[in-house]
């Protein structure tokens, strides 16, 4: 990638600033810096000349990042939420029969678990049982947002057939 000594100067005179602007819209200044520097592979990534300020066209690509990713989280927090899998909540009082049965289910899910596919299984755990974002799954799976998004589920819909 080149950059001109114009867009690099444009970056770290305003780094700041646009950390404090994306941390107002994302709510974590870890993540702002993150999506700062984000912005700054993409800004210009060809070498060309962008038209117009080169500061407007650089905060632009970071509130664009900044909304892209509230509103990623903003979904996958909802579609976390719409997957609450009732037989592995935790009872307060439950009798021995129902302790058995509740042993006898986590069994056959362990089973079932052995049998998904690597990729399924290993993104299935890291969302339930590590509680990691699909984001991140993805990045450790190296596939995309999508498609881990598409493991899960597949995950999840396997698992709720085998054990209804």
């Amino acid at each position: 990638m080149k950059y001109t000594d114009s867009n690099l100067k444009a970056y770290l005179d305003h780094r700041a600033a646009l950390v404090d602007y994306v941390t107002s819209i994302v709510g974590c200044r870890a993540r702002a810096e993150d999506l700062v520097q984000d912005a700054f592979l993409r800004f210009v990534p060809d070498g060309r000349r962008p038209t117009g300020s080169g500061v407007a066209y650089l905060y632009r690509i970071v509130r664009n990042l900044a909304i892209d990713f509230t509103r990623r989280s903003a979904m996958e927090s909802r579609h976390q939420n719409e997957e609450t899998v009732e037989w592995l909540k935790p009872r307060e009082e439950s009798s021995p029969e129902q302790t058995a049965l509740q042993h006898d289910r986590l069994d056959r899910l362990a089973g079932v678990l052995d049998g998904l596919p690597r990729r399924q299984r290993l993104a299935i755990e890291m969302h339930r049982v590590g509680g990691y974002t699909l984001a991140e799954i993805a990045e450790r799976l190296d596939v995309s947002t999508a498609t881990a998004h598409r493991l899960v589920r597949d995950a999840m819909a396997h698992l709720a057939a085998a054990l209804d």
